[in-house]
């Protein structure tokens, strides 16, 4: 057995073999690289998903830093560029499809056709609003998963994930960044380990 086969059996020594097969044959898409964006991509990969498609148009600024998996020699790239450097330094056995480009109805359903779930990581209201209704229309039987209500901080309890058909809504579904509030690492980080997690629930009750 070589080197990279020894490590691939070492990196899932640890993850549930009875469902291991479904992470692994899955392909989860996430819309965004953001704050919410990059911290799901993080959780997935950690957990062996087979395949992430991941799209966005942004570059790393140094005020994404507060929130973002990203570093600070890495200002200036694609965000998807640099997540998947990233993602390939935590687990280099699961494939990481990028597009560097603005998610629009034009091309939403070409980037992600093929995924088994999407998840939503937008900060603009109208951008979550075209992804849905883009989504839920052209694949009514495959589940979306959202994040609203994340920004500033505590406030633990106000946290849930609801259910509308295959639609999932995770957050507080209250406190808007673009009413000024600042998004802070804690919070944004627990709204996307809330989404991570909740594609895997969605994920294993499929199979």
């Amino acid at each position: 057995m070589n080197k990279s086969k020894i490590q691939e059996k070492q990196f899932f020594s640890k993850h549930d073999q009875f469902i291991l097969p479904a992470i692994r044959n899955s392909v989860i898409g996430i819309a965004g690289a953001g704050g919410l964006g990059s911290n799901i991509a993080f959780s997935l990969a950690r957990t062996g998903i087979g395949k992430l498609v991941i799209a966005d148009f942004d570059r790393i600024e140094i005020t994404n830093l507060n929130r973002q998996q990203y570093f600070i020699d890495q200002i200036g790239k694609p965000k998807v560029e640099a997540l998947k450097e990233n993602l390939e330094r935590i687990n280099t056995f699961s494939t990481y499809e990028i597009h560097f480009e603005k998610i629009t109805p034009q091309n939403v359903i070409e980037i992600y056709e093929e995924v088994d779930i999407l998840v939503e990581a937008f900060d603009k209201a109208e951008m979550k609003q075209m992804l849905i209704e883009n989504w839920v229309t052209t694949f009514p039987n495959k589940p979306i998963i959202i994040g609203s209500g994340l920004a500033g901080f505590g406030h633990n309890e106000m946290l849930h994930t609801r259910k509308i058909d295959n639609l999932y809504i995770c957050g507080d579904e209250i406190t808007d960044i673009e009413e000024g509030i600042s998004p802070m690492a804690a919070r944004v980080g627990i709204v996307a380990n809330m989404q991570a997690n909740l594609v895997l629930e969605v994920l294993l009750r499929k199979t």
